[in-house]
C-alpha cells in the first residue's frame, strides 16, 4: 500500500493553472524525486501537499485519509512535514530552540527528548551549537538545522525542496548523503532538486512535470537515461 497517493491535483493561482490533474505516489520507505524547469509547478504541488495553498480539486491521501485543503499545522499532525525552500529556520532563536520548535507535537517529556538525542546524532555540528543563534549557522548548518526540526515532527512522509540550493559543492555533497542516510533508515520522501543528476542517483522513482502536468515517470535510472531527461536537465 502507498503511504502517500494523489490523485487528479489541480491548484489555480486567480486564472492561471498551475497544476493540472497531477497524479503521483510513494511507497513506504521510498524516496522520489519531482523534476521539472522553473515554473512547472514542483514547489506548488508540496504547498499543496502541506497544506499552504488549496488545491481546486484532487485528493492527497496519506496512510488512506484525504488531507487535501486540510490546515498546515494539521497536516503536520497527521504526519507530513514539509523542509521548505530556502530553509526559512527561527534565525533569531538558538538551534536547541529550533528544534523545540520542530517538536511541537511531542508536547516535551521523553518523547521529544529521545527524538531530539535522534537528530542530534545524525546531525553532531548542530549538538556542538545548541546555544547558538540559528541565523549565525553556515548556510549548510541551517540546512541541517532545518531538516532536522522536520524530523522532530517524526515525519511519516517527508518533503524536501530545492536542499542544496544555494550551497557550496562540498556541502552539497554532505546534504544528499544526509539523504542517502534518511532513505537508508526507510525515511518516505519526496524531493524538489534542481541538481537532476543529485536528485536522481539518490531517488528509487522519479516524475518530471511540464506545464503543471506529469509528463514522464518511472524507476529513476530509466527516468535518468530518457533523451529528453539527458537534454533538459543533465546537460546532454
Amino acid at each position: 500500500m502507498s503511504a502517500l497517493e494523489v490523485a487528479g491535483l489541480a491548484v489555480a493561482y486567480g486564472r492561471t493553472e498551475a497544476l493540472r490533474g497531477v497524479d503521483f505516489a510513494l511507497a513506504s520507505g521510498e524516496t522520489v524525486c519531482l523534476l521539472g524547469a522553473n515554473g512547472a509547478g514542483k514547489t506548488t504541488t508540496l504547498r499543496a501537499l502541506s497544506g499552504q495553498v488549496r488545491p481546486r480539486a484532487g485528493s492527497i491521501r496519506l496512510d488512506g485519509t484525504d488531507l487535501a485543503g486540510m490546515a498546515p499545522h494539521r497536516v503536520v499532525g497527521r504526519g507530513m512535514v514539509q523542509v521548505p525552500e530556502g530553509r526559512q529556520i527561527f534565525a533569531a532563536l538558538s538551534v536547541a530552540e529550533n528544534l523545540t520548535m520542530g517538536g511541537w507535537r511531542q508536547r516535551g517529556g521523553a518523547a521529544a527528548a529521545r527524538r531530539r538525542d535522534s537528530v542530534l546524532a545524525r546531525f553532531p555540528r548542530l549538538r556542538e551549537r545548541l546555544r547558538q543563534p540559528a541565523g549565525s549557522l553556515s548556510g549548510g548548518e541551517q540546512q541541517m538545522l532545518a531538516i532536522g526540526r522536520a524530523l522532530m515532527a517524526a515525519p511519516r512522509v517527508l518533503l524536501l525542496d530545492e536542499p542544496s540550493m544555494g550551497l557550496a559543492p562540498l556541502m552539497v555533497e554532505e546534504i544528499f548523503a544526509i539523504i542517502a542516510a534518511l532513505k537508508a533508515d526507510d525515511v518516505t520522501i519526496l524531493l524538489v532538486e534542481q541538481n537532476a543528476r543529485a536528485a536522481l542517483a539518490v531517488a528509487d522513482r522519479a516524475y518530471v512535470l511540464a506545464g503543471g502536468r506529469i509528463t514522464l515517470s518511472g524507476p529513476a535510472w530509466q527516468v535518468a537515461d530518457d533523451p529528453g531527461v539527458v537534454a533538459a536537465y543533465l546537460g546532454g
